[in-house]
């Protein structure tokens, strides 16, 4: 759940009625997301993602990890799709990047995208650490500008075969319209916290969290956005806070 949020928007007094916004799940029942991540989850988990998941859990943006299930999920997809050329826009403390760059065979490569090296510096040694570092091409900056270099090359157009998406929700409509040439046809997209705690269901005057409340618009647009281009197949799902698979077939 990478928002770009402050400590002090996630300290916020606004109550939220339906669920604590720190859980990793919008499974209703603690019991079920637990069994799930102990069951099928974490006694498969990598070593190097326990402790990268372990260290992010103390930092105070914890909320913008991604969650271990998820990353599961998007480490089977890669592998489905014998992704070797990758796109991450977000990185945090690299969880999901770690789970791309050991899903990827030997030669992939993952190119990450994020405003913050810092945050990225805090995995790093995991990263390190699990003998992955050599696919991951790491750029510090804003995104956009970042997507506009790599249009401006022809030979970048249609060449990843999968792309993450987990960053500023004010952008994911933005990103959609770069992303959506850079991905092959028949590639994959995904796009992170597109269900955003649940909110996008509630009604507009129901309580909740400020930043909730103030990304929530962008997120229903981009749900909107998706359902009809006609460029792609989607699937939502349930999983983490909520993830939008797109398959470009156009």
């Amino acid at each position: 759940m990478n928002i770009y949020i402050t400590k002090e928007e996630i300290e916020g007094k606004t109550p939220i009625p339906y669920k604590d916004i720190g859980h990793k799940s919008l499974l209703q029942s603690d019991a079920l997301y637990n069994y799930i991540l102990e069951t099928s989850v974490f006694p498969r988990e990598h070593p190097c993602l326990k402790e990268l998941r372990d260290i992010t859990d103390k930092h105070p943006l914890n909320l913008m990890a991604t969650s271990a299930d998820e990353g599961q999920l998007l480490s089977m997809l890669i592998k489905l799709i014998n992704a070797k050329n990758t796109l991450e826009i977000g990185v945090y403390t690299g969880y999901s990047l770690l789970c791309t760059a050991l899903a990827l065979p030997s030669d992939g490569k993952v190119l990450a995208l994020d405003i913050s090296r810092e945050y990225y510096q805090l995995g790093l040694p995991m990263i390190e650490k699990a003998g992955v570092a050599h696919k991951i091409d790491f750029r510090e900056g804003l995104a956009l500008p970042l997507l506009d270099e790599l249009l401006q090359d022809e030979n970048n157009k249609g060449t990843f075969d999968f792309v993450f998406v987990d960053a500023d929700k004010n952008n994911y409509l933005n990103y959609h319209k770069k992303v959506i040439e850079l991905v092959k046809v028949g590639g994959l997209i995904g796009y992170d916290n597109t269900l955003w705690t649940g909110s996008v269901a509630l009604p507009d005057d129901a309580p909740m969290l400020e930043f909730i409340r103030n990304y929530r618009g962008y997120v229903i647009e981009v749900n909107k956005y998706l359902a009809q281009d006609s460029r792609i197949e989607i699937c939502q799902l349930a999983v983490g806070d909520g993830i939008t698979l797109c398959r470009r077939i156009g």
